[in-house]
């Protein structure tokens, strides 16, 4: 153990300021400061509040996790950071972050990819990722099918959203309830006691000539809206525990439904389950039933580890650093749409 590399991940592409430490496979550290609060008032993230709460947060969450860890920084081999996507002011502070750290220290800088380290983040829980493994990221941004033969070189998108993830139409259709923000805990509480088969919402891209790997949601989100608009417009009661169970229900069969075909239609024999919304109970029951019906081995990290982290990041390093991946330099940009295939950027050589 004392051979792998002890790595520091710094996360900043949304609302959450993470960081984690870890070293090989082991996780030692993952400290979070969230700004959601902050956020909750106008319905979703603010960019400009998200930004300033991280540089608030930065140096006070790195000093917690070292002391979590208990090491100093100078015992750090590497240090990682997500390079995008994300937001792009929030991105920079932690780009920034990471480069003082890493150039003040005199370590390796790895600016890598966020979702990417979604997938990485699993090998914390539960060990090295088959090769190849098949990945379903949902959050609030993304709503991706990854097919993963390396994770620190090779990772190949099948599918993703077309319009809103699977996380932003749970906070969407939250806000038609009055649940208030964010909605994917909210509505997965108030489904546990609702009837999954109350109503029939549609499932979207799931008809014999859609993209067998694309998902939306954005009509499924207006479905709801629309019902609970006429029941109120007819002086109705809502039904708040069965629509969220019923809305609920229809996107998890969607997600579950496309991933174990594309396990089966790539012959992959291993599906892990990444991002905010995995942390979904049921999301997590109805993978679990599908992916054992179909020979498939089911691989999800504990609902901490799913939500945006410092530790995935640190997880990603500490696996480039492993396999020599090569470092970034002190011109790594923040990219907001950094696409997934880049799963690290090493510098100007990228472009």
């Amino acid at each position: 153990m004392a051979d792998e590399p002890l790595v520091l991940g710094i996360e900043t592409s949304c609302d959450e300021t993470g960081v984690g430490i870890v070293r090989g496979h082991t996780l030692l550290a993952d400290a979070v400061a969230s700004s959601v609060d902050d956020h909750a008032r106008y319905g979703g993230v603010v960019p400009e509040i998200a930004s300033r709460a991280h540089l608030e947060a930065m140096v006070p969450t790195i000093e917690r996790a070292l002391a979590q860890a208990g090491v100093t920084a100078r015992d750090l081999d590497g240090i990682a950071v997500t390079a995008g996507p994300g937001l792009a002011g929030a991105l920079l502070v932690g780009v920034a972050s990471a480069k003082a750290y890493a150039y003040a220290l005199g370590k390796p800088l790895y600016g890598v990819n966020h979702l990417a380290s979604h997938v990485c983040v699993d090998q914390l829980e539960h060990g090295p990722l088959p090769e190849p493994t098949m990945a379903l990221l949902v959050s609030g941004g993304h709503s991706s099918l990854l097919l993963t033969p390396d994770i620190t070189s090779d990772v190949r998108p099948l599918g993703a959203t077309i319009d809103d993830a699977a996380g932003e139409a749970f906070d969407k259709v939250a806000r038609v309830l009055g649940l208030g923000f964010p909605g994917g805990p909210v509505i997965d509480r108030y489904a546990r006691d609702g009837d999954p088969d109350a109503i029939r919402f549609p499932r979207g891209l799931t008809g014999p000539r859609d993209a067998p790997y694309d998902f939306s949601f954005s009509g499924l989100k207006t479905a709801v809206a629309r019902w609970v608009e006429a029941r109120r417009a007819a002086g109705e009661p809502v039904p708040v525990a069965d629509v969220a169970a019923s809305f609920q229900e229809a996107v998890v069969d969607v997600l579950t439904r496309k991933a174990v075909r594309a396990c089966r239609d790539e012959g992959v024999d291993h599906l892990m389950i990444g991002g905010g919304v995995a942390a979904n109970s049921r999301l997590r029951a109805m993978a679990e039933e599908r992916c054992a019906a179909a020979g498939v081995t089911l691989r999800v990290p504990r609902p901490k580890l799913c939500t945006d982290n410092g530790a995935m990041v640190a997880a990603l390093g500490a696996e480039m650093m492993a396999r020599g991946r090569p470092a970034s330099d002190l011109a790594l940009p923040a990219d907001s749409s950094l696409p997934v295939t880049h799963t690290h950027v090493p510098g100007e050589a990228l472009t």
